[in-house]
């Protein structure tokens, strides 16, 4: 069977874009990095793969905001292909900056509750809290393994580095039917395991563990499909146990967390 081909979309500013590719091509994937000009020029070319993912790093100096100028090509000029790209029972991923772009793309957190009445969208991606970059281990809870990159994780640590990362809703309602569509994805949780809480959305999860007062403490969503996943975490950067900051103290061996992920993309076309 040919090995699922994964389009690593970026712009300039995208600075995560061959470690991105390397985890994909680990589990197996074909990966190909394409400045997004390229399928600006030809965009029936998305369509040669079954993922398509953009990658961490500051697209286009987030000079007006992150991710702003690289979800207008998505929600502009590339939106009908993007859509046909999406109908094909595809995937897509949104990693950090990624994760910026889906959610002002409009393609998170999708369906029931992504715009409001007025036709602005009900959800956006503010500077975390205490003002500043943040780059430290947390750990991440799954609230949903709905979504297709998810599937078989509970809790695991992994890495984040990002200064607007804190989710915030126009109407906080909307996290019931989220919850009931199952997209309300992954959430920010104690390091200690001993003090997971039950329910994630509602646990007060104070800073470090919750490094951008994120409301519901939410780290990750996914569309109503199950198809699209964002989150501001680096999956990416804990594919080998050695990368954990406590790896020989733990007594960590072979694959680190975030490498499931990448893998559940590509077993989805075996």
């Amino acid at each position: 069977m040919a090995r699922p081909r994964v389009c690593i979309l970026r712009a300039p500013g995208t600075n995560c874009d061959v470690e991105t590719a390397y985890a994909f091509d680990s589990c197996g994937g074909s990966s190909e990095r394409l400045h997004v000009a390229a399928i600006l020029e030809s965009p029936r070319r998305l369509l040669d793969f079954e993922v398509l993912c953009i990658p961490g790093g500051f697209s286009y100096g987030d000079d007006i905001g992150a991710g702003v100028i690289f979800s207008e090509k998505l929600k502009g000029e590339l939106a009908p292909i993007v859509q046909e790209f999406l109908d094909g029972d595809r995937l897509i991923l949104g990693i950090c900056n990624g994760f910026q772009v889906l959610i002002r793309s409009g393609l998170l957190p999708g369906g029931a509750g992504a715009v409001g009445e007025d036709g602005r969208a009900t959800t956006t991606l503010a500077w975390n809290d205490n003002g500043r970059f943040v780059d430290r281990w947390v750990r991440l809870a799954v609230v949903s393994d709905h979504n297709v990159f998810l599937r078989g994780l509970q809790d695991f640590e992994v890495p984040i580095a990002h200064a607007e990362g804190r989710l915030c809703l126009a109407d906080e309602s909307v996290l019931s039917t989220w919850k009931e569509h199952g997209q309300a994805a992954l959430c920010y949780a104690p390091r200690n395991e001993a003090d997971l809480p039950d329910d994630p959305l509602t646990a007060s999860v104070p800073e470090p563990d919750n490094p951008n007062g994120s409301f519901a403490n939410l780290a990750g969503l996914s569309d109503p499909t199950g198809r699209v996943l964002g989150l501001m975490p680096h999956p990416e950067r804990f594919l080998f146990a050695t990368q954990h900051p406590q790896w020989t103290r733990k007594n960590l061996q072979g694959h680190g967390a975030g490498r499931k992920i990448f893998e559940n993309a590509i077993s989805y076309f075996e």
